[in-house]
Parts: structure tokens; C-alpha cells; sequence
């Protein structure tokens, strides 16, 4: 049995839209609902979709707890900042109160950024039987050398064994210093939900669903029995 479903699209609107639908429908119902956004470029449209579905369906998000699978180490009013998008075209427009967001503080020096982040992210969540928190639902995005979050190819074998929720990393590209969830709190979420998008992308795809793939995001499917794959990339898988 497949440990990923694959769904494609013809272009990036009809990922977006079809992405937001999906998840509009999973907070329409009254339980609570922890979700750790992403960033990258898709979700721009991603989160537009998603406000317009909630607005034209008058669809309440009070049960939802917005966290962030990863963060870059800048300010939150940062062109740069994965928070910033999510503000500007989700969290303000649908007036979400601020109890119920919790970013990661890129500002604040990383180790104590994901120290709280964890802690915060504790006080509301289930714990798994291993003592990770549970998310109800993790979004990543795909970068052109298959990374996930701020998890990237080369990692060191004990940064990538690390049990930390939130740990501070160096990445491969600018900005360099970011704060991410680790693998094994990705594995435990209920459901991931990768949205990939974008030319360039077609080998990561390619290599992440191989049997033997190497990428970061080939790392997180083997570690979960099922992820969904939003994607327009044509990898002739």
C-alpha cells in the first residue's frame, strides 16, 4: 500500500483552490483543530482561497489553533517572515483573534524562540505515546532540492534524529538562520499536507517518491503511514 496519495492539477489556482476546500471542510467541524501552516510562494494563493471559501461560507474558525511549521529568524513585520503572508492574507482579514495564533518569534534568539514555541504548542495539544504534541494537521511546502519546513538535504545524522518539536537550524539558502518543527513531530501529526508547486521541482518530486528517495520530504513519507500531495508538477510519476 502506497504510504503517500498523489493528486495532481493542471496549475497552481486549481492546487490552490482544491487545497482550500479540503481544509475548509476539516474546520468546519466544532472540535479543535491544530494546524502549523507553512510558507513559500503557493501558499499566497493558497491562504486568498482559503479566506474567500470561509467568508462566501460563513464557516466559524474560532476551534482553530494556528502554529507555523517553520519560521526564518527575522521580524514579524518582514517581507521575509512566513507569519507576515499569513497575517496579511488570512489572520487579519478574517479577524482571528490573537489567542488563537501562535507564531514562532523569529526575532527572538532561535533557542528560546523554539523553547516557547514548544512549550506554547504543549499546552494545548495531545501527546503522543513517544511525548510528541499532536497536530491535527501539518501543511509543508517543497523546495527545489526536496526540502520541507527548514529541513534540508545534508543535515547531519543527529540533527535529524533530534526528538526537539521546534529546533533551530542553518539553512542551505538564504535567510539562514530558521527555526523549524523536527521530524519527528511532523511523523506524529494526523494528517500532512504537502503543496507542491512550481518549475524547477520535477527531480525533488521525482526523487521524494522513489522507494529509495532521499529528500527531506522522502524522509517524512517513510516516517508516516499516509501523507496527501497536492501538486501541478508534472514528474512523471
Amino acid at each position: 500500500m502506497s504510504k503517500f496519495e498523489l493528486i495532481s492539477f493542471p496549475g497552481e489556482s486549481e492546487l490552490a483552490d482544491a487545497a482550500a476546500a479540503a481544509w475548509v471542510r476539516e474546520i468546519e467541524n466544532p472540535v479543535p483543530h491544530l494546524v502549523a501552516l507553512s510558507g513559500g510562494r503557493i501558499v499566497r494563493q493558497f491562504f486568498t482561497a482559503v479566506r474567500n471559501l470561509v467568508k462566501a461560507q460563513g464557516v466559524g474558525m474560532k476551534t482553530v489553533q494556528f502554529f507555523w511549521s517553520d519560521e526564518r529568524c527575522v521580524a514579524p513585520t518582514d517581507p521575509e517572515s512566513n507569519f507576515a503572508a499569513a497575517r496579511e492574507l488570512l489572520l487579519a482579514p478574517l479577524g482571528v483573534p490573537e489567542a488563537q495564533i501562535h507564531r514562532l518569534r523569529g526575532e527572538d534568539p532561535p533557542e528560546l524562540a523554539a523553547a516557547e514555541a514548544e512549550k506554547d504548542l504543549r499546552r494545548l495539544a495531545p501527546i503522543s505515546a513517544d511525548g510528541q504534541p499532536v497536530f491535527d494537521l501539518v501543511f509543508l511546502g517543497l523546495g527545489e532540492d526536496g526540502h520541507v519546513a527548514s529541513l534540508f538535504p545534508g543535515e547531519p545524522p543527529a540533527d535529524s534524529a533530534s526528538p526537539a518539536v521546534y529546533r533551530p537550524v542553518t539553512a542551505a539558502k538564504p535567510p539562514p538562520r530558521r527555526i523549524t518543527l523536527g521530524y519527528p513531530a511532523i511523523a506524529t501529526a494526523r494528517q500532512v499536507w504537502v503543496l507542491a508547486s512550481g518549475a524547477g521541482k520535477e527531480g525533488a518530486l521525482r526523487n521524494s517518491l522513489a522507494a529509495n528517495g532521499a529528500t527531506p520530504l522522502a524522509r517524512v513519507l517513510k516516517l508516516r503511514s499516509q501523507t496527501k500531495i497536492f501538486t501541478d508538477i508534472s514528474a512523471g510519476i
